[in-house]
């Protein structure tokens, strides 16, 4: 949008009056302000204290000099931070007329930014004074322009008394005829006026971009890490003897917290805790007959026990579930639940509310299907027949889970409902909950999955599972972080219930610790499955999902005896984590650079972020995907994205980085040799040394 409204000028030669009443551009246009979604319907999304890209295509006729500002505005429309917009580096900011710069909005609330483009008075006479005066053209005329700008500068009273001194010492050296020019323009271009006009430029012929929404919501939105864990399996005992199985309930699934807690995770996440319909259960890997003790999927919600508003009791009571949720807060977690709209065929809706499903024409009602695939034990629900009275009972549901503690949901499937739904019952639970957070399991179209972030969803599953190769993870690393980021938050989940990709099945427990490496570098937002840490890779025969499916059945893990073998990945996931929690630059999103690597398998990317004190923190990820081979490469970093000060460098022009995994030090440069062996340590993870 090109929506340049308002213009002010603040010289002394101000233009009586501009013509502006209907026009598209004001006096300098703005163009392809970014983030904005859909320009503006929707709210960029961002999260509190994260950094954000900020940036305007903006031009002016002539060869005058034009600055650029962004402003961050409260919710209450207050001015809380200004940043000078730089043509970024490389070929996007070489004449393309490109500004780009960073906004951190501290708290949470609806913010909004404009953008500002201006006459940048200093810069422009800068420019033509140090042309013309070494050439000796209106040499004279150039220094008194000089020191009338600044005399104006120095009489604006929103300057530091400091700031105008300076200004006002410069105009008296610019007026000394006795000096030469040369010295008379030196006090005109010093570094004391430098640094007063960058802190305060010289500015008139404002021009301001109407405001672009910014969602700013808590930290768990768009950073965190998630653990899944069926509370069922966690404590169940089988009797060896008869082969039946006792179910874990929410007390002896919260000994569990514990662990979880001490990896470092931020979110329990349980799949459905209600009761599970008996009508066509499924039985030990997805088989059509259940056995009478098999406990069937979380997912065919609903018996005569209840809905979705009831807990199986099996699990415990509600004042079970409360118990579990004050111990995970206790430990620092939050819980998330699994909200599937969707009832097996002896829920109690099918009965009350027969309207709230598709009806076929011999009468029967419809279950799931994704041809050849058939879920006989799952309704799915129809909005178009009752819309209000079924997303008025999501919403009681939702609100009611809300009150018992919980405030993360992981949705399933939510592509299968109309995007108008999520957006109305996100909107509704934000307004009273403004700290309840969704995730969206979607993995399906690219369009529908960017809709659900714009129509409301926090963050959502991605192709990230999918993408293995070097090749694909930079393009998909470059597509998150960049193109969609601004309404799009992707949670690098490494495996779920469903999902067992055949790198897993097949790599080893070197591609366990690759996956997770990347993962939890690559996205403020990470997840696994329970198992991950003991290397389940045993798949069904022809399928993508775990042999014994947990879905369908209890499953007991050994959890001491993997650790004292040293079978498990916990103390990796463990360390990850805690790197995560000490370098910020790991918790923001647009803050990703792909630099190049001469190995076909060696991925590098870093993370850079400049702190609240003005301190820096920067992190270089390079990871060998080959899971079967040991690597070796050239790295080749862009240190312009690295933001090196001179004092980082060494006597030899190089500078320090310290493996946060191995605890070594190397002196690193522009060009650096890697070997990485995926049975030793498939990855680095580098702090540079400030």
């Amino acid at each position: 949008m090109t929506n340049n409204s308002r213009t002010s000028a603040v010289s002394k030669q101000k233009p009586k009056a501009l013509i502006t009443d209907g026009l598209r551009f004001g006096r300098f246009p703005i163009t392809a302000v970014q983030p904005s979604v859909d320009g503006g319907k929707f709210p960029a999304k961002a999260v509190e204290g994260q950094t954000i890209v900020v940036g305007a295509t903006a031009f002016r006729e002539g060869h005058d000099q034009l600055g650029v500002s962004a402003v961050l505005l409260d919710p209450r429309g207050k001015e809380r931070q200004r940043v000078r917009l730089a043509p970024p580096r490389g070929p996007r900011g070489m004449g393309t007329d490109r500004w780009e710069g960073l906004l951190t909005p501290p708290a949470t609330g609806n913010w909004s930014f404009v953008i500002e483009a201006w006459h940048d008075r200093y810069g422009t006479w800068h420019h033509n004074a140090e042309v013309k005066v070494e050439a000796g053209i209106d040499v004279e005329l150039m220094l008194a322009e000089g020191a009338a700008l600044l005399a104006d500068a120095s009489e604006e009273a929103s300057r530091p008394s400091g700031d105008r001194r300076t200004l006002r010492m410069a105009v008296v050296v610019l007026s000394d005829t006795s000096r030469t020019p040369e010295e008379r323009l030196a006090a005109g271009f010093s570094a004391d006026v430098a640094a007063v006009v960058e802190r305060q430029p010289i500015r008139e012929l404002v021009t301001v971009s109407e405001p672009y929404p910014l969602l700013v919501e808590r930290t768990l939105a768009g950073a965190g890490s998630w653990y899944e864990f069926f509370p069922r399996s966690e404590g169940a005992v089988r009797n060896h003897e008869t082969g039946e199985w006792t179910s874990g309930t929410f007390r002896t699934a919260a000994e569990r917290l514990d662990a979880v807690a001490a990896m470092g995770f931020d979110i329990i996440y349980m799949p459905p805790i209600h009761p599970i319909g008996l009508q066509h259960r499924k039985g030990p890997n997805n088989t059509l007959i259940a056995g009478p003790h098999d406990p069937g999927s979380p997912w065919a919600i609903g018996s005569h026990e209840g809905g979705h508003d009831a807990i199986h009791p099996d699990l415990g009571t509600f004042e079970d579930f409360d118990a579990f949720v004050a111990r995970a807060g206790e430990l620092g977690l939050e819980v998330a639940l699994d909200l599937a709209l969707q009832a097996a065929p002896d829920h109690p809706w099918v009965q009350s509310n027969p309207e709230w499903f598709t009806t076929r024409v011999d009468g029967t009602i419809a279950y799931a299907e994704n041809p050849p695939k058939k879920y006989q034990d799952i309704f799915p629900l129809n909005f178009d027949n009752d819309p209000a009275g079924l997303s008025n009972e999501i919403l009681r549901i939702v609100l009611l889970w809300v009150s018992h503690g919980v405030k993360v949901f992981r949705v399933d499937n939510p592509h299968t409902k109309p995007v108008w739904f999520w957006e109305w019952l996100i909107g509704k639970v934000n307004k009273k909950h403004p700290d309840v957070v969704f995730l969206a399991e979607a993995f399906t179209r690219p369009a529908m999955m960017h809709a659900l972030g714009r129509a409301g969803f926090q963050q959502s599953y991605t192709y990230f599972t999918w993408r293995n190769t070097k090749e694909e993870l930079e393009e998909y690393f470059q597509e998150v972080s960049h193109e969609s980021s601004a309404y799009f938050r992707p949670n690098f989940f490494v495996n779920t219930p469903d999902i067992l990709t055949e790198y897993l099945q097949f790599g080893g427990p070197a591609a366990f610790k690759i996956r997770a490496a990347l993962a939890a570098t690559a996205s403020p937002i990470w997840g696994v499955y329970a198992g991950f840490e003991l290397y389940e890779h045993v798949a069904r025969p022809g399928a993508e999902e775990y042999i014994d499916n947990e879905k369908f059945e209890y499953k007991s893990r050994d959890w001491d005896a993997a650790s004292e073998s040293g079978r498990s990945l916990a103390p990796f996931l463990t360390r990850l984590n805690a790197i995560r929690r000490a370098h910020p630059a790991l918790g923001d999103l647009q803050n990703l650079t792909v630099h190049q690597s001469s190995d076909p398998s060696t991925v590098v990317y870093s993370k850079h972020k400049i702190l609240p004190d003005g301190s820096k923190d920067t992190v270089i990820i390079v990871v060998n995907v080959d899971p079967h081979g040991t690597r070796e490469s050239t790295v080749s970093l862009d240190l312009a994205a690295l933001d090196l000060d001179p004092e980082n460098f060494t006597h030899n022009g190089r500078f320090m980085v310290d493996d946060l995994l191995t605890g070594e030090s190397w002196e690193w440069g522009e060009y650096n040799y890697v070997r990485l062996d995926p049975h030793v340590e498939p990855a680095h993870i580098l702090s540079i040394r400030r």
